[in-house]
């Protein structure tokens, strides 16, 4: 029997929208809702110290109101340790942040900065939250995760996608085959292995198809088709194809 991809849905992006007018609308909350209905097992949301997108009202009122699990994007700063303990969603996945960045750029380098992420992970497993390492298919950040004690890694598939734009058949095998030694390593190391950035309904077949990644965060591409054919229709569709 083929194993069922999970597909955490990222609703940042309808806060983008909202947050172009400075108004109420459209509210990711009700955008949680809807992907939740549609069969998410997952809401992703990234609040950002600069608040570009979603804020603490969002990440609180999600929290209560949806079924499936809350995943939070966070910077490892104290700040958002804070938030994480106080809100407590099922997952904390720790991201690279820079303000002047449009989206993520690259992996959280964890074997530059073991002891700060070690005490962070140690407070966050404390408080019952399960701590998910965003880093780049490499295998000294998939050990150094590990070694710090995260339940588990989300490969960045940002160069696979970028080559996928672009067309360059070679550097898309290259990326695919170095996404799944990383995902085999994490697996033999015990850690929960996920996959996001980039991912499109063109792009994310081959990596739904890497035997051992279990989830999916996936935001964007999913937003964008909801603006022409609605957000239920849009996350059932990714739902098919990430498990056919």
């Amino acid at each position: 029997m083929r194993k069922r991809i999970r597909l955490g849905v990222n609703i940042d992006h309808v806060a983008t929208v909202r947050n172009a007018r400075r108004t109420f609308e459209p509210d990711p909350v009700h955008a949680a809702v809807i992907a939740d209905l549609a069969g998410a097992d997952q809401i992703t949301l990234h609040v950002r110290e600069d608040r570009r997108h979603v804020n603490e009202r969002d990440l609180k009122l999600i929290k209560e109101v949806i079924h499936s699990r809350v995943n939070l994007e966070m910077a490892a700063t104290e700040e958002m340790v804070s938030l994480a303990i106080q809100v407590k969603p099922h997952q904390v996945t720790l991201v690279p942040e820079k303000r002047e960045e449009i989206t993520t750029e690259g992996g959280l380098d964890v074997a530059g900065q073991k002891e700060k992420i070690e005490e962070i992970v140690k407070r966050l497993k404390s408080a019952g939250i399960v701590v998910n390492l965003f880093i780049d298919p490499d295998e000294e950040q998939i050990r150094a995760a590990k070694e710090v004690n995260a339940d588990a890694v989300e490969l960045h598939t940002g160069r696979y996608a970028e080559a996928f734009n672009e067309k360059k058949e070679k550097e898309i095998k290259e990326e695919i085959e170095r996404l799944k030694r990383a995902a085999k390593l994490g697996k033999e190391l015990g850690l929960k292995v996920y996959a996001g950035h980039g991912l499109t309904y063109k792009n994310v077949k081959p990596i739904a198809d890497i035997p051992e990644i279990e989830e999916l965060n996936i935001g964007h591409s999913i937003i964008a088709n909801a603006v022409l054919k609605g957000l239920k229709e849009a996350v059932q569709e990714m739902i098919r194809i990430i498990n056919s």
